[in-house]
């Protein structure tokens, strides 16, 4: 059971993470900065949960958390946003360059945090939130769930219905295949692009904060998201940039990131392979499953080109 319940804390992050990515590139803008913004999606959200008041009820922490890590996120892609749509920057280089900066700053936020109110004492980069991250479960008779798997099944049924049913969502698929197009039927190429960006921000810092706390009491902001943000990229390439495709493809690859951290109980697994075997699987079968597949990808056909109006 301890395995279920890993494997659907795992794909609901991966989930999260990928649609986020997915709307991003759907506009036409690479986002490779998916492990930056759940950073800092993490991080607003972990000092929600730290600094809730005691007494505080279920339901303001559940809000509180998704709504203060959403927003985190949203802020922190707007780096990408004004530097790949205004400005026109290399997408690859300020994905990058965004996945760099999140870590650091966490970690100095952290750190100064807990200097402050350990009067130095503490110089560690460490949240722990072990009573307030109670509010998300939901005890069931076979397996403990939470509401962060709620909420990635509402999100994902709402990504189908937005991407492929509604105005919205067939205009920033245009934009993504054919901007120039899109702009001479009146459709404003920038500000669906901004829209998707915003969305993939919207996305990545709640299962940021679902990767933080869904499974652990505390977190080590030195550590990132450990690599999690680069796996939900492998997911949306893997699932061609579709919801259903990348809702299988997460529960996949979350089998095998919950193998990395139960397998000590199963007794052959452990006699198996060494731990750490376990431990790389993750992104191991990432790279296999790239290898085979990526020839066979479709990407949105502008993803990566910077729109310019001019051009036709």
């Amino acid at each position: 059971m301890l395995l279920i319940q890993y494997t659907l804390i795992y794909a609901s992050v991966l989930i999260l993470v990928a649609l986020g990515g997915m709307f991003s590139e759907r506009s036409g803008v690479i986002n490779l900065g998916l492990e930056g913004t759940m950073v800092f999606g993490a991080l607003g959200g972990a000092f929600v949960l730290c600094l809730m008041p005691e007494g505080s009820s279920a339901l303001s922490i559940v809000v509180s958390t998704l709504f203060v890590s959403a927003a985190a996120g949203m802020v922190f892609s707007l780096l990408l946003a004004v530097a790949a749509i205004q400005f026109k920057a290399d997408q690859t280089l300020v994905g990058t360059a965004m996945n760099m900066l999140a870590t650091a700053a966490a970690t100095v936020v952290v750190k100064s945090y807990n200097n402050a109110i350990s009067g130095g004492t503490n110089p560690s980069a460490i949240l722990d939130y072990i009573e307030t991250r109670k509010a998300f479960v939901i005890k069931t008779p076979l397996i403990e769930l939470n509401w962060y798997m709620v909420v990635t099944l509402v999100l994902l049924i709402v990504s189908c219905v937005v991407l492929y049913k509604t105005r919205f969502g067939l205009r920033l698929i245009s934009c993504g295949e054919h901007p120039q197009a899109a702009d001479s039927v009146g459709i404003n190429v920038y500000k669906m692009r901004y829209s998707g960006v915003l969305i993939s921000g919207f996305c990545g810092g709640i299962g940021g904060i679902i990767y933080v706390s869904a499974v652990n009491s505390q977190w080590d902001f030195i550590y990132g998201v450990a690599g999690a943000g680069f796996l939900a990229l492998a997911v949306m390439i893997f699932g061609q940039w579709k919801p259903v495709r990348i809702a299988l493809a997460a529960l996949l690859f979350g089998v095998f990131r919950a193998i990395a951290d139960t397998y000590s109980g199963f007794d052959f697994l452990v006699h198996l392979v060494p731990g750490e075997v376990y431990k790389t699987l993750p992104y191991i079968i990432s790279l296999i499953v790239l290898a085979f597949t990526s020839k066979k990808s479709r990407a949105p056909k502008a993803e990566g080109i910077p729109y310019d109006k001019s051009v036709r």
